[in-house]
């Protein structure tokens, strides 16, 4: 029985152990299975990616990307500490453009080697275009006599301004004379273009940035020739020029008397804003509109309607294309043996350059004129009307011509815009015009169902596609901009801009007056939308700054969503995303300083800045507010409740409970440098200082300062980084370019505003 037993037991040991290798065996079968499962899988995947990023970089996919590489490279330009050498940057074009002569056939490193080439001439044609734009600005504040000719006259809410070109420039200790200068002058006393003027003014260098990471309007200012800005003091005199001015001042003049002859006629028939605003749409002067109603405007996403850009030259030059060739069909041996849609595209082209020379050429109009002839030049050539080549190709003629509106917002914004509207509508228009030959899609086309469901469409693409720009450059968001748009643009379009151009068309006749006045019915409607939707609850998002490195990552994803085809494009979300979360932990500075050491914000325990500033500092105020996303106004009494002042200083306390100073006498230093962990001041500072010290010295030699807790120390943003020498803010003008404390250096005429950045579409 024990033999048998163990037998038995010998047996079960022998099954057991065979049923484990089969066990065994078949899980290395599954597990073969499942490996090859995934081999397939991943092998499938890889295929498919492989496919998709053929496709998206096949024969001709490639073009769009060129400008995108253009512009980083003129982007890189601009962020240069030191001015670079024109032959450095021509040097390595050319190295590039021999790169891609030898790769030619090489289907991987062409394409690489050609945006190299193409980084490499933005770069070089920026720095090209500095050269030529070459000229002198002022060093340091003074107070001067000059005399010049009228070059631009502007009409503001408070008083006028002009651009001379200087003939003469007398004052104290000017080792820089600029060329052109931007004076104000009171309201209603700005001389005509063209008039010789004799007057004393107060000059000070062009307004840098307000705060580190701000717009720097003095690189705006250089690439426009100006190179000082200031206020009148006392008349502006009409004198008799030494000698006549020259071929493009008489243009000028005449031109200008063209716009203000049609200025007062529009406002002499409709006056108010209505008048403003019609004026604005036909001749480009804007500044003659209320408060209220331009603030209205900006923050119902109206604002773009103001600035003649993309949409008013799309408007002209569509309505005189749809009129001409209408007009022409009707002659039936025009309309069967002639190329009358080419002869349209022509007149077209022919109505936008007038309107271009009309509406005052602003940089924004020049932009939207070269798109726009563009678009028709390929009307005329057979070419397909806007495709993203066009879109390249009209980036690339901008750029090239005017290098420095890469950095604008209505550069961005405009072409942001335009290639969004362009890749969405690429693929969503089948689903829109899928339906219209069903009895129930031509019911809903016949009652405007798809242009309704087209401008919807259209808005939220555009506002999608601008937001980051608006939130980097202006620091708020409109959440109605599309609901804003949707009520007022239709009737801009069928309404107000055909009525503006037939009363220019009637104002030789004389019958001009009724047409002003239709568009005037229309404009009351477009205000009435801007003010309705201005004041609706969180009609205004405020959004606190960031860098330009989430602005620039956002911008690529953008550009990849909207240049691939295949369903990599969706990578560029995961990259806006990514951008839209750096963008909002972006950490905000606890201590601000003006460039002149007058104004000063701290933040509070409460998290919002306290400012202290003198009573006419408010153009940093303003800046600062709303970089912070804070809703206040820089005139708010309550902004300085959080500093406890006496004569010879004030007090204030950081979220930490650490002090920050503000001294004003010279006997604050010797207790607030013991007591504060900070002490700023617009007097030089003791040497022997505990507290860091932010005063005169560090002011005119960093500009704008920012300061924010790191641990127990400090991290310093500077608005003049060490060792920048740019032809705009040049280091040997630094130590210099402040005035003293008693010294206001920020004219009246440099105060930044939404319009000065030409915030266009």
């Amino acid at each position: 029985m024990a033999d048998w037993g163990r037998g038995r037991g010998d047996s079960r040991s022998q099954a057991e152990t065979q049923v484990a290798t089969w066990d065994a065996a078949a899980q290395r079968r599954r597990g073969l299975v499942l490996a090859g499962g995934r081999l397939r899988f991943d092998h499938a995947a890889s295929e498919r990616l492989w496919r998709w990023a053929v496709a998206d970089t096949g024969p001709g996919r490639l073009l769009p990307w060129l400008p995108v590489a253009f512009g980083l490279g003129i982007a890189l330009y601009f962020t240069a500490e030191r001015e670079p050498l024109w032959w450095a940057g021509t040097g390595l074009t050319a190295i590039c453009c021999v790169a891609v002569f030898m790769l030619r056939h090489r289907p991987v490193a062409f394409p690489l080697a050609l945006a190299a080439a193409a980084m490499a001439a933005g770069f070089t044609v920026a720095t090209l275009k500095t050269l030529q734009v070459a000229h002198p600005v002022l060093a340091r504040p003074a107070s001067v006599a000059l005399t010049g000719f009228v070059e631009v006259r502007e009409e503001r809410e408070r008083s006028d301004r002009v651009v001379i070109r200087v003939s003469s420039l007398e004052g104290y200790r000017l080792n820089h004379k600029p060329d052109r200068v931007r004076v104000s002058v009171r309201k209603g006393t700005a001389p005509p273009v063209g008039a010789y003027v004799n007057l004393r003014a107060r000059l000070s260098p062009p307004l840098e940035p307000l705060r580190p990471g701000g717009y720097d309007f003095a690189r705006d200012l250089y690439f426009q020739g100006i190179g000082a800005t200031g206020f009148a003091l006392g008349a502006v005199r009409i004198a008799q020029p030494p000698a006549p001015p020259g071929t493009w001042l008489r243009y000028a003049t005449a031109l200008q008397g063209l716009r203000d002859a049609i200025d007062d006629r529009i406002r002499a028939v409709v006056p108010g804003d209505r008048g403003a605003i019609a004026s604005a749409l036909i001749t480009g002067k804007r500044d003659a509109i209320s408060a209220p109603v331009n603030d209205a405007m900006y923050v119902s996403s109206l604002g773009h309607v103001l600035s003649i850009s993309g949409y008013h030259m799309a408007v002209v030059a569509g309505v005189v294309f749809f009129v001409l060739r209408a007009l022409l069909a009707l002659v039936p041996a025009f309309a069967t043996g002639r190329p009358i849609k080419k002869w349209a595209a022509a007149g077209a082209l022919v109505a936008a350059a007038a309107y271009l020379l009309l509406s005052g050429s602003e940089v924004a109009t020049q932009r939207s004129f070269i798109m726009t002839a563009i678009v028709l030049v390929g009307v005329m050539a057979d070419r397909p009307a806007l495709t993203l080549r066009t879109l390249a190709l009209a980036a690339f003629a901008v750029l090239l011509l005017a290098p420095q509106s890469l950095v604008h917002p209505s550069f961005q914004m405009s072409f942001a815009a335009t290639l969004a509207l362009i890749a969405a509508y690429e693929r969503g228009l089948p689903w829109m015009v899928a339906g219209a030959d069903t009895s129930a899609g031509a019911r809903v086309a016949l009652w405007g169902g798809r242009e309704i469901v087209g401008l919807i469409f259209a808005s939220l693409v555009a506002g999608l596609a601008t937001t980051p720009y608006a939130a980097f450059h202006f620091h708020r968001l409109a959440p109605y901009g599309v609901v804003a748009n949707l009520l007022a643009m239709p009737i801009v379009s069928i309404w107000v801009m055909p009525a503006g151009l037939l009363g220019l068309i009637a104002i030789p006749f004389g019958f001009d007056a009724m047409l002003w006045r239709l568009m005037g019915e229309g404009i009351d409607w477009m205000i009435a939308v801007a003010l309705f939707v201005a004041h609706l609850p969180g009609a205004v998002g405020h959004v606190a700054a960031f860098g330009t490195g989430p602005l620039l990552l956002g911008t690529g994803g953008l550009a990849v969503i909207c240049l691939l085809k295949t369903p990599l494009r969706w990578c560029g979300a995961a990259v806006v995303v990514v951008a839209s979360l750096w963008a909002i932990e972006a950490p905000q500075p606890d201590v601000l300083v003006a460039a002149d050491g007058q104004a000063l914000a701290v933040r509070g325990p409460d998290g919002q800045l306290w400012i202290h500033r003198g009573n006419r500092d408010a153009f940093a105020a303003r800046e600062w507010l709303a970089a912070d996303g804070d809703a206040r106004v820089a005139t708010d009494k309550s902004l300085g409740e959080g500093f406890n002042c006496d004569e010879a200083g004030c007090m204030a306390v950081l979220a930490d409970g650490r002090l920050v100073s503000y001294a004003i006498a010279p006997d604050a230093f010797e207790e607030d440098c013991v007591r504060a962990a900070v002490v700023v001041t617009a007097r030089e500072a003791p040497p022997d200082c505990a507290a860091l010290t932010i005063d005169r010295t560090m002011s005119q030699a960093k500009g704008a300062i920012a300061l924010r807790r790191n641990g127990k120390g400090w991290e310093i943003a500077a608005g003049r980084p060490a060792g920048e020498n740019r032809p705009w803010a040049p280091a040997s003008a630094t130590p210099k370019a402040q005035a003293s404390p008693a010294v206001r250096t920020a004219p009246r005429d440099a105060t930044p505003r939404v319009e000065d950045l030409e915030a266009g579409d």
